[in-house]
């Protein structure tokens, strides 16, 4: 195995962490170090030996810091290929010597276009020149450099410094090396987002930039995908977001599979829209049981009441804490996953006892707008949009009966609207406040929807709410909603058979609102 001598090292960070006990290391190895600016005066100030760059090249820094490690003496030290005589008679001849370390990472471009004031002139001097050069340069010639842009991989390169004899693998350095094309991928791809929301001589961003780039980390290879045929993996945003399920933590269970993270962000996504307590359990991308109530387990016991058989096999999803009550409850139905904020420890010794049942602890709820865009891809391209998450304020729709919804109509609808908008398209949903009765999913016409959230509930339908994502084209499902003792109905509107609707609400002595917002769901 290839082993490198570090002897000369180049340090120049915009994240200070943890550079100074770096540079202690290396300069304790007898490594010379050469620095910039900042990152020099912080090392010097705390007594460790430092070359300043514009010293080593004999070339001042210029042009307020753009021109300082743009030279000959720094890009040929990390470029030259210690085994190419050539290489090594041109470095002698021009006092090149060799650069076998370098820990470097960028100005911070994405956090300065993040600003919501952020300029154009602010944006373009956080684009980092140099930084990326000699990172790439370094990354190239890894079998000769180490190269470091994470401040989180000192540790693992003082580590092997101490074990190998101030020597570093080639193995490490290949990993390293890939780290730095995967960071100036990403930093090149975010300045190229941010440019592409921008028009010469308009103050207004585009939504949609004129391309698009996104990284993802692969987080771990599947089993198989949908079906067994499939090969799959799953990829993390590089997006750190801790409410997320792709950020999950695992407490318990088998490996998830790619239906599992799919149901399972389809029940977390639907569980934040409540406040109060609230229990969701999705099947096959679909809920199949939701209900809120003052505790936890109350809620989880009214959304099984919704439909037991589907929710079989399961996942479930809470907005509260598991306490041992709750996981009792839930260990009396096979399921695949609870996800949950937090599990007490008794709550976890309970269902232990289940060692295949994965158990996802998500440490913060779901609120506000969803960062970023939902992607979906087809054969040859990608569909871009927002997440669907506007609010609605039911008592602000428009009331196109005779008969204006009561109170407790107004809570069921509130509930039935937040949770229509997470059943696949066409979807109907019948509840009362605080559960869901019936659903009707995923179906070609309007009115079989209705018929099967009729057919599906488990529960008496006399005096609940009906929810539709979309308009209704005619009355028949207004018709066969009130054969089911639906009482009130909220629904986007806007249909050429508006009044033929309104009327057989009328005829039926429904009250009816339309919100003018759609909830598509494919």
């Amino acid at each position: 195995m290839r082993l490198n001598a570090i002897r000369r090292a180049l340090v120049s960070v915009t994240d200070k962490r943890g550079i100074v006990e770096f540079a202690r290391d290396l300069s304790n190895f007898g490594v010379e170090i050469i620095s910039t600016g900042g990152t020099a005066s912080l090392l010097k100030k705390n007594n460790i030996p430092v070359v300043e760059v514009s010293a080593y090249t004999g070339f001042p820094e210029m042009m307020d810091g753009r021109l300082k490690t743009l030279h000959p003496k720094i890009l040929g030290g990390l470029l030259a290929i210690r085994e190419r005589e050539d290489h090594l008679k041109q470095m002698a001849d021009f006092g090149i010597g060799a650069i076998d370390l370098i820990a470097v990472n960028l100005y911070r471009f994405e956090d300065t276009v993040a600003r919501r004031h952020c300029t154009l002139e602010e944006a373009i001097e956080n684009i980092d020149i140099g930084g990326p050069t000699m990172l790439r340069a370094a990354a190239k010639n890894f079998r000769h450099v180490t190269v470091l842009c994470d401040p989180d991989d000192y540790s693992l390169v003082t580590a092997e410094m101490k074990e190998r004899d101030g020597k570093i693998s080639e193995a490490t350095n290949f990993a390293l090396a890939k780290k730095v094309f995967e960071l100036t991928a990403r930093y090149d791809g975010a300045i190229a987002n941010y440019l592409g929301t921008l028009t010469w001589g308009s103050e207004e961003r585009k939504v949609f930039p004129d391309t698009l780039n996104f990284q993802f980390s692969r987080d771990m290879e599947l089993r198989y995908g949908e079906n067994p045929h499939q090969r799959a993996a799953f990829y993390r945003e590089n997006i750190f977001d801790l409410s997320a399920v792709a950020n999950a933590r695992k407490l318990q269970g088998k490996e998830l599979s790619y239906n599992n993270i799919m149901d399972a962000d389809a029940a977390w996504r639907l569980v934040g829209e409540f406040d109060r307590p609230c229990c969701v359990i999705v099947k096959h991308a679909n809920p199949c049981g939701v209900a809120s109530a003052e505790e936890i387990s109350t809620a989880f016991t009214a959304a099984l009441k919704t439909d037991p058989v589907s929710a079989f096999g399961g996942i479930v999803a809470l907005n509260r804490s598991v306490d041992e009550k709750t996981a009792a409850e839930l260990m009396e139905i096979f399921l695949e996953i609870v996800i949950a904020p937090e599990f007490t420890e008794d709550a976890l010794a309970l269902l232990e006892k289940r060692p295949n049942l994965r158990l996802l602890e998500i440490s913060r709820a779901l609120s506000g707008k969803s960062a970023g865009f939902d992607l979906r891809r087809v054969m040859g391209g990608l569909l871009v949009q927002d997440w669907d998450d506007r609010e609605t304020d039911v008592r602000m729709a428009k009331v196109v009966t005779k008969r204006t919804p009561t109170q407790e109509e107004y809570r069921a609808l509130d509930f039935a609207w937040r949770v229509v908008k997470h059943v696949k398209s066409n979807a109907i949903v019948f509840a009362r406040d605080g559960q869901l009765v019936g659903v009707g999913a995923g179906q070609m016409s309007r009115v079989d929807a209705v018929r099967i959230a009729r057919m599906k509930a488990n529960l008496p339908t006399a005096g609940c709410v009906m929810a539709s994502d979309a308009f209704f084209p005619f009355r028949d499902g207004i018709d066969l909603a009130a054969e089911a003792g639906i009482t009130a109905v909220i629904q986007p509107g806007e249909s050429l058979r508006d009044e033929e609707v309104i009327r057989a609400a009328d005829e039926h002595g429904m009250a009816m609102v339309f919100t003018g917002i759609r909830h598509f769901k494919h």
